[in-house]
């Protein structure tokens, strides 16, 4: 085990974006975007030094409390390798002393019913909470829908559809909807649109700051901006990210006007085509509620595009100061509720 040197981070690039559980979360690029923590990668290698597993960690200090550990989509590895995960768990302990951490944090991307991790990890000294439910329990969305994109071609996705989905991506190319590549400019038009669906929608959104911070460390390798237009006029607009054998669905926004011209349909398309096109295994279209249900807008509008409803298995953690985390996650989950209040009654 060793924890990353400059002198690693081209051979750590290339593990990640070679490995099949690559995740855009773990890379270098998106630790550049989230400039308020601290970095630090632990690296599993072999006998040759060659690296074989890893975990992104990012340090913050929260007042009161101290510094937490906590890493989204990690550990990249063979995830049922014993050995690798001991090396990565005692990184995270060395760690923890470095930052004298109270917690370390992982939100994994492994499936729920996957028994045999979660045999491993609670043998290594962690702990699994799985009862979330809800888009605030968690940092990372804990329910998605996934689409297996290997070696698929168009026809064959497209074909899956519901039928009202295709007919609905039908619909906005019929009425006129175009769809173009942005760049870094276009972040303006699509920031504007990303305000009024929050105010919509009731979320916060993020700063226009925040995206041309993405789009300056990600590049056009592994972002697009992919803007839908109606008359000349900017209506609907999304952020794909590209990485490894992965695309995924970051952010979406849509404009008040013209939501009958169903430019998000045809924009889920262009990017499940992006997908096809760049050989991913998986499109992601990321978080939906933790409930299996068709009167939800957003879950039966994900669903539709014939993707496999994920589960993934909660939050992984070591509690080092068990007490003193045990307070935090009660003023955080407080925190997420009153924010949710203001959001409800800002709306109204």
């Amino acid at each position: 085990m060793r924890i990353l040197t400059k002198s690693d981070e081209e051979e750590y690039t290339r593990f990640l974006e070679n490995h099949e559980r690559c995740n855009f979360q773990q890379s270098l690029e998106w630790s550049k975007v989230k400039t308020n923590w601290i970095k630090e990668v632990i690296l599993a290698e072999d006998s040759s030094k060659k690296i074989i597993g890893s975990l992104m960690v990012w340090i913050r200090k929260i007042p009161m409390f101290g510094n937490i550990m906590y890493s989204p989509r990690g550990p990249v590895c063979d995830i049922h390798n014993i050995e690798v995960l001991k090396q990565i768990t005692e990184g995270a302990k060395e760690l923890a002393k470095k930052y004298k951490a109270i917690v370390i944090r992982i939100e994994p991307d492994i499936k729920t019913d996957d028994t045999t991790f979660r045999d491993i990890m609670i043998n290594l000294g962690y702990s699994i909470r799985d009862d979330g439910k809800n888009f605030k329990d968690d940092i990372q969305p804990r329910h998605v829908f996934r689409l297996d994109t290997k070696d698929k071609t168009e026809d064959e996705i497209f074909k899956n559809f519901h039928q009202k989905t295709r007919y609905n991506v039908r619909l906005a190319t019929k009425k006129g909807v175009t769809v173009k590549d942005g760049t870094k400019e276009d972040l303006k038009d699509f920031h504007k649109i990303m305000v009024t669906t929050g105010i919509r929608d009731g979320f916060i959104t993020r700063s226009l700051s925040y995206f041309e911070k993405m789009y300056d460390e990600l590049g056009t390798e592994h972002m697009k901006i992919l803007m839908a237009y109606y008359d000349g006029k900017p209506i609907s607009g999304v952020i794909p990210i590209m990485y490894g054998n992965k695309t995924w669905y970051l952010y979406g926004a849509s404009s008040n006007e013209h939501r009958n011209l169903m430019p998000n349909y045809l924009l889920q398309w262009e990017m499940i085509k992006l997908a096809i096109q760049r050989k991913s295994d998986i499109y992601d279209l990321r978080g939906v509620p933790g409930i299996e249900d068709d009167s939800n807008g957003l879950y039966r509008f994900k669903k539709g595009f014939g993707a496999e409803y994920t589960e993934f298995v909660g939050e992984v953690y070591i509690a080092f100061k068990p007490l003193t985390y045990k307070m935090y996650k009660f003023t955080e989950k407080l925190f997420r509720t009153i924010r949710a209040l203001k959001l409800k009654f800002k709306k109204a």
